[in-house]
């Protein structure tokens, strides 16, 4: 049984049928406040319905969604803000015709409550400081990956689910980003993560969910995770673990 007030994101008998296909099936957990939490999974395992039930884009069949205890399953998108929930997208999703300045700030206004007043100072610790008025067909994929995360957390967000976050970076900007989501965990911000890449999962997460097949076949330290037989022979193979 889950607890009856969960600190952070609570997951309840979730199950979601598209037709005749069972995407999610009775998937219970929990992310808790402070901590960063991972949610891996080979691919078709579930993951990404789960961000969607999560976020609002999607209503599930069966099952509810709680945020710090509030029951937040049937909000809309745009009514996240107002709970401290955010969410990145694999592929960055920019305003093209806003300046990374003029993004912030448009962010911020998303929950009036929270929204960060200050856009220099939360582009300064995003390493986006001195580009405060480029657009963004003129930054760096490192950047646009970046400024996805600072977009949320302009919000307000004490909660960001990150959706592949390291898709398409080399190890120095998996490292360049890796070392801003810690610094914004070391602040309070609380973090669940969809990643493959395992060397990640196991230097970020403070603890793992595994999809597979639509259900939750393991949650642990990322250690116990990664040993467990079940998740080897599935989704990371032996040889991937010895060199994770």
């Amino acid at each position: 049984m889950l607890p009856e007030k969960t600190d952070g994101l609570r997951v309840e008998h979730v199950t979601q049928r598209f037709g005749g296909l069972l995407a999610l099936d009775d998937v219970s957990f929990t992310s808790e406040k402070n901590r960063i939490t991972g949610l891996i999974g080979p691919n078709g395992s579930g993951k990404t319905t789960m961000f969607n039930i999560i976020s609002g884009f999607i209503k599930p069949t069966a099952g509810r969604i709680y945020a710090n205890g509030d029951d937040i399953t049937d909000l809309a998108p745009h009514q996240m803000a107002a709970h401290g929930i955010g969410r990145t997208f694999q592929i960055p999703k920019p305003f093209a015709s806003m300046t990374v300045r003029q993004t912030i700030e448009l962010a911020s206004r998303a929950n009036p409550k929270t929204g960060h007043s200050d856009p220099a100072s939360i582009a300064r610790e995003a390493g986006l400081g001195d580009k405060l008025d480029l657009y963004p067909g003129e930054l760096t994929t490192t950047d646009l990956h970046s400024l996805e995360l600072v977009k949320v957390l302009a919000t307000g967000a004490s909660f960001v689910l990150l959706d592949e976050v390291f898709a398409g970076l080399n190890p120095s900007e998996i490292e360049h980003v890796t070392q801003l989501i810690r610094r914004f965990a070391d602040q309070g911000t609380s973090f669940l993560i969809i990643e493959h890449r395992m060397r990640a999962v196991m230097a970020l997460c403070d603890h793992v969910h595994v999809l597979l097949y639509g259900r939750l076949a393991k949650s642990g330290t990322p250690i116990e995770v990664t040993r467990d037989p079940e998740v080897i022979e599935a989704y990371l193979g032996a040889e991937a673990i010895e060199h994770a």
